[in-house]
């Protein structure tokens, strides 16, 4: 253990854990144990394709070869130190990004393995199997390492290892397979246990209290549960109530997740189902609030989607799921979990598919999948949805079976007080036509490296709102932390038959003594949106307004005269965006200078030139602008 010494940093706070915790407890020693699986049935699957690939990040990994290296980055192949975890630094001089890292590390292509082994009874898939995890052992002592920095990347190897074990029915092997017992006893099961302790020990609730968190007790909730550990009833219990907790408290009573990522709902979300699940097969009963805040969760998923399953990209995400189970890119978790929410609670207000996707298909067990053939498939088409509490806002219309939508956000910055997952997107908007994208979000890119790039993303400027005085509407301290938050109020809505009104404000520019107040206006009849923006200037002065329409890549822009613009989606949908004549407007695409400007992302890592309307406009007291899109 001396060789550890020399990762140790010599900062107190380090200096104090591995004396008092480390030391003592290095490597945490395998106790007695037991086991309560469940094992899961693999039902028939139509054409299971496993090529032994995946994407992260857009990037191809084979999980098949051999000699992976779990600590290079997937893009440049460089590596963080191997050192004590405590003391690596994520934002580094190589500008490696850890989460190119994690990704691979996650292992959550063994679910993949586990079910084609079980499918078609391949020893090779289980040689691999074995090979992959043990390789990963042996290059990652406890502690040492990137790979052991992050509780949320321990947790979610925890979580695919689970269900690992119960796909593989690995009791069963054991008493079949002498070499696999080996193998499971001398080296997964310790690395279970390491996991498990680490997992308790690093609590998420002192330092990462929002998705971390949940992922922890979603994680010890399900490995107690099966692994009978001394410990294990203690940890069952903290991770029950853990997550009874954290439903209610990251969630709003609407089931809208308070860190303001559209990205992480679908990952939060199944951080609460599974375990809702899991716990009916072991009959551990979650609350009726539990049931109930899911309820509304599944719900709000369901009326933020498209009719193409596409949502709002509001705020941070980086392709995070907590499980796969098929290598298919086009897998729409989001769709999955509503139809999870059809059977689960036999609610006829959420639409079911005409046949249950694998993921649920593996999670919900016989008795749920005879639930789910009695409910049949159904489509149910969400209406317009306004949720003024959280400042969230769905306007929908169907126009000869078109569909026309729109998400306003006037919601808050983000969760706790750095909101490290949020955006300065106060009062921006997106609008898709029949699944389309046509204005977006761009994204999100980056979060630890590319620091310029992650500052532009995440800043106002990135989205469809107003900017003032070069400023963001809040104050960027750092790669996932903000200061001096802005606060948002909604001052109208209406929601009738033919029109909807949302008029809100937020005080982000309070320091440049400028309130900014946006109205929109969605006449369905008309098919016309009008967007109008209100600059209150609190004191006479120079004022200097930035007002950018981000389109996807894949829109086409003609430009018809200095505000008059015609816009074409992919599919030959038409719209026209008619700007105020107090506007300068010019035609921006992939700009890296003066300013970043122009840019899109639609997965972590992965970003592409887009075509950005940039108009602006100086302002000596308070002035209004008028925005038209016209649905043809």
């Amino acid at each position: 253990m001396d060789f550890l010494k020399e990762f140790i940093p010599k900062e107190r706070m380090f200096q104090e854990y591995y004396e008092k915790v480390f030391l003592r407890n290095y490597p945490p020693k395998m106790p007695e144990v037991s086991f309560n699986s469940i094992p899961i049935r693999i039902p028939k699957i139509k054409d299971y394709k496993v090529s032994g690939e995946i994407k992260i990040f857009g990037k191809p990994f084979q999980y098949y070869k051999k000699n992976i290296n779990w600590h290079a980055d997937v893009f440049t192949q460089k590596q963080f130190p191997k050192e004590f975890s405590r003391s690596i630094k994520l934002r580094n001089k190589n500008n490696i990004s850890a989460k190119a890292v994690w990704r691979k590390n996650r292992m959550q292509f063994l679910t993949i393995l586990a079910i084609n082994y079980k499918l078609k009874k391949n020893p090779k898939d289980l040689e691999i199997f074995k090979s992959t995890i043990t390789s990963w052992i042996a290059q990652n002592p406890y502690m040492v390492g990137i790979n052991w920095y992050s509780n949320l990347e321990v947790n979610i190897r925890l979580i695919v290892w689970f269900f690992c074990w119960n796909i593989l029915d690995v009791e069963k092997l054991m008493e079949e397979d002498d070499d696999f017992k080996q193998f499971v006893e001398k080296k997964w099961l310790p690395c279970i246990y390491q996991h498990c302790y680490y997992s308790f020990q690093s609590k998420s609730k002192y330092s990462s209290s929002n998705n971390h968190l949940i992922s922890e007790y979603t994680a010890l909730f399900l490995a107690s549960s099966l692994w009978k550990f001394p410990k294990s009833e203690m940890w069952f219990q903290y991770a029950k109530e853990g997550l009874e907790e954290e439903i209610t408290r990251q969630n709003s009573p609407n089931g809208i997740n308070k860190e303001e990522a559209a990205g992480y709902v679908q990952f939060t979300a199944d951080l609460f189902l599974i375990p809702f699940i899991i716990g009916k097969r072991i009959n551990c009963v979650f609350s009726k609030e539990y049931g109930s805040r899911l309820r509304k969760i599944v719900h709000y998923i369901h009326h933020f989607l498209d009719v193409k399953g596409n949502f709002p990209k509001y705020g941070d995400e980086d392709d995070s799921r907590c499980l796969l189970f098929t290598e298919d890119e086009d897998f729409n978790n989001f769709k999955s979990i509503v139809a999870s929410g059809a059977v689960l609670f036999k609610d006829p207000a959420l639409p079911s598919e005409e046949e249950m996707d694998i993921k649920n298909k593996i999670l919900m067990g016989n008795r749920m999948i005879k639930n789910f053939e009695k409910t049949g498939g159904s489509e149910i088409k969400p209406g317009p949805a306004f949720y003024e509490e959280e400042g969230h806002f769905v306007f929908r219309s169907y126009n000869s079976g078109r569909e026309i939508y729109m998400h306003f956000n006037a919601a808050p910055l983000g969760f706790l007080s750095s909101a490290s997952h949020g955006h300065a997107d106060a009062l921006s908007f997106v609008l898709h036509i029949d699944g389309n994208p046509i204005f977006v979000d761009p994204g999100t890119y980056s979060f630890h490296t590319d620091y310029d790039w992650r500052k532009y993303f995440m800043g106002t400027l990135a989205h469809n709102t107003v900017k003032v005085n070069l400023k963001d509407q809040a104050e960027i301290a750092g790669p996932a932390q903000w200061q001096n938050p802005y606060q948002t109020t909604i001052l109208d809505t209406v929601l009738e038959e033919d029109r909807m009104v949302v008029k809100a404000q937020h005080d982000g520019y309070k320091k440049q003594g400028v309130t900014h107040i946006r109205e929109v206006i969605f006449e369905k009849s008309k098919k016309l949106i009008r967007i109008n923006d209100t600059i209150k200037c609190l004191n006479a002065g120079f004022y200097f307004v930035e007002l950018p329409f981000h389109l996807h890549p894949k829109a086409v822009l003609k430009q018809n005269n200095p505000i008059n613009f015609q816009i074409n989606d992919e599919e030959g949908n038409l719209l026209y965006l008619i700007l105020d004549k107090k506007l300068k407007t010019k035609i921006v695409k992939g700009q890296s200078k003066p300013q970043i400007l122009g840019w899109y992302s639609d997965s972590f890592l992965q970003k592409e030139p887009c075509t950005t309307v940039y108009s602006i406009a100086a302002v000596e007291y308070t002035s209004s602008f008028q925005t038209l899109i016209l649905i043809k």
